[in-house]
């Protein structure tokens, strides 16, 4: 006998919908924009606990600095390349309606000649208005960008921004913060680095400088040098040389509770290539520590490699095989200068730094710890 046919076998299931992911609400997201010498990038985001939650973002290669060595201007062709690029950031704070943004240029249109022409011409066909940043500014974002990859253990830190036109370093003294209040002490220079009387423990600046040297720049000071590992040292050595001016340079460090964090491109490609990354992840190489002979490893292998094989390689390719020799002509400068067993990698910068200075003046995060 057939078995009797449970009652409701033939109606239709009922589907199970997932609801749509809610759209976040336009008043509460703010929108940071950095346009360097290389590249121009957006963040848009809204306030997470302490953090912060990124909802949109871009990112391309400019080289509105490019020539500028040598003329001291922005040539039409960056310009064009670049504009066409910041269309695309204004449709995305159109889409999202952004109304809290802060919109910077850095090195490049401090240097040119024509930015302020520059600026203007931006505004007039995209409707963005980009603020050209001083160098103290630069840094103090960066740093403060930095805050959540603190040790709790660091009593001397170095913050070393590696950008396409200039490279910012800021020496911070933290021995007078208690050691679970110091990555939020790193947070509250959003102010400046030398804060009015504070109720709460500070970070102490002890120096800061900004080399009008970065990835792009120096590689155009010595293009004229055809041997690949000459041009490495050439570089190196240069950019040591523009550090003369910096206090700290000048006192031997012990390396207990001493970091140094850098942030740049730089440090993260080196940091993918140490970790045999076959495609980039955020996850694996933001707050990661190298020690000096990991470094040094990598930039090895780098001029082993030499151009062609640089240009091969997954985690650099075309774009990007000149620039990593310079960024790692100065990342050895700095480790030649301040020997450290451990360097933290940051991947991030002025855009994370601009988000956190525009969230905490609006106290809209958390103050919990790290």
């Amino acid at each position: 006998m057939a078995p009797k046919r449970p009652s409701g076998a033939g109606a239709f299931p009922k589907p199970v919908e997932s609801p749509a992911p809610k759209p976040p609400n336009p008043t509460e997201l703010y929108a940071a924009l950095d346009l360097g010498t290389n590249s121009c990038r957006m963040l848009i985001a809204q306030p997470k606990g302490s953090q912060f939650h990124v909802i949109d973002s871009f990112s391309k290669s400019v080289q509105l600095g490019a020539g500028l060595e040598k003329t001291g201007k922005l040539n039409r062709g960056s310009m064009i390349r670049t504009i066409q690029a910041l269309r695309v950031c204004q449709q995305k704070l159109k889409k999202h309606k952004v109304k809290r943004m802060r919109l910077v240029a850095t090195e490049a249109c401090r240097r040119a000649k024509n930015a302020q022409d520059f600026i203007r011409q931006v505004r007039r066909e995209t409707g963005l208005k980009l603020d050209i940043i001083l160098p103290e500014e630069e840094a103090r974002l960066a740093v403060i960008s930095c805050a959540p990859l603190v040790s709790t253990k660091t009593e001397q830190l170095l913050v070393v921004d590696i950008g396409g036109g200039s490279t910012e370093l800021v020496w911070i003294d933290l021995t007078s913060v208690p050691p679970r209040e110091r990555p939020r002490s790193i947070m509250r220079l959003h102010a400046g680095f030398h804060p009015a009387q504070s109720p709460f423990p500070v970070a102490k600046v002890v120096d800061w400088i900004s080399v009008p040297l970065g990835v792009a720049t120096l590689r155009d000071h010595f293009n004229d040098v055809d041997d690949d590992a000459a041009r490495y040292a050439l570089m190196s050595w240069y950019f040591e040389e523009n550090l003369a001016d910096f206090a700290p340079y000048k006192d031997e460090q012990a390396r207990e509770g001493f970091q140094i964090i850098g942030t740049s491109g730089t440090v993260t490609t080196v940091a993918a290539s140490h970790l045999g990354l076959k495609r980039y992840d955020r996850t694996k190489v933001d707050g990661l520590r190298m020690t000096s002979d990991q470094i040094e490893t990598v930039i090895q292998s780098y001029l082993e490699l030499g151009p062609v094989g640089r240009r091969r390689d997954p985690r650099i390719g075309n774009d990007r095989q000149a620039l990593i020799m310079s960024g790692s002509a100065i990342l050895q400068a700095l480790l030649r200068s301040w020997p450290t067993d451990r360097l933290s990698v940051a991947d991030r910068g002025l855009r994370e730094g601009l988000l956190y200075a525009q969230m905490s003046a609006d106290g809209v995060l958390e103050d919990v710890p790290y």
